[in-house]
């Protein structure tokens, strides 16, 4: 029996972001290792060079999507919304590449893994919308980092959350509790339409979705699970899931020999 020996190909979008004065197409390393390492897969990076890109020529030569969290926020006009800090950073670049991609790629069956930013726009995408300073909301904890603290610091575990009973989350983990990171400002407000939650933070904040009746391996998650993930072995469940359905979609694309 002949095995496929080839990686299945994984896009990655792109934030821009300006390096002395020059403008950059960047990704965090952490992430494309993750990719590379726990999904077993192969890191695209993708320019969010939107109006020069047809997301389904795209599409069709990957095997799943990932979308990574990113300093910026999705601009609050995509959820009806006037920008409530502009001292924040956005990224209208990455939001117009983003909320086309991943549409398309929830149609067109392809893996989608969304993260920290990645997961709000998820929630965008399928119209609902963000509290853009969660801790301003009544009943509602500071998710954000000790930024003046270690790296290791701002990622180590901050608070449980608890998994959805037999929901999509809970499958992976093999579990319906687990601990995590937390380092965002913005977060759900209105699920979006045809996304069930699939675990909540102590405060009821939704942490994590899944698109219903996806016809592939669609998951976003609020915290950072790519961060030292082959030390995490929930972490490490999410990405080694979603590299399975990469793997599983790159064999039905170009079947082995």
């Amino acid at each position: 029996m002949k095995t496929h020996k080839r990686k299945p190909v994984v896009l990655i979008p792109a934030d821009v972001k300006q390096i002395g004065e020059h403008l950059f197409h960047a990704v965090g390393q952490k992430y494309i290792m993750a990719v590379a390492e726990a999904a077993g897969a192969l890191p695209l990076l993708v320019p969010a060079i939107s109006s020069q890109i047809e997301i389904e020529e795209l599409l069709a030569v990957t095997d799943g999507v990932m979308l990574t969290g990113s300093p910026s926020n999705v601009h609050p006009s995509h959820f009806g919304q006037e920008v409530l800090n502009p001292a924040l950073p956005l990224d209208p670049a990455r939001d117009a590449l983003t909320l086309k991609l991943i549409r398309a790629a929830i149609n067109g069956g392809v893996p989608l893994l969304a993260i920290c930013r990645g997961f709000q726009e998820l929630n965008v995408a399928f119209g609902g919308s963000l509290h853009q300073a969660v801790q301003e909301q009544a009943g509602k904890s500071d998710h954000r980092e000790p930024k003046d603290l270690p790296l290791d610091t701002q990622y180590a575990v901050s608070h449980s959350v608890n998994l959805v009973k037999n929901g999509q989350l809970a499958s992976i983990i093999g579990s319906e509790h687990m601990m995590v990171n937390s380092l965002h400002g913005q977060g759900i407000d209105r699920l979006g339409a045809g996304l069930s939650a699939q675990a909540h933070a102590p405060d009821g904040l939704v942490e994590a979705v899944h698109v219903d009746g996806a016809k592939a391996f669609t998951l976003g998650v609020q915290w950072h699970p790519e961060w030292k993930v082959m030390e995490n072995p929930q972490y490490l469940a999410i990405f080694r899931a979603f590299g399975e359905a990469c793997k599983a979609r790159m064999l039905r694309r170009i079947p082995p020999d």
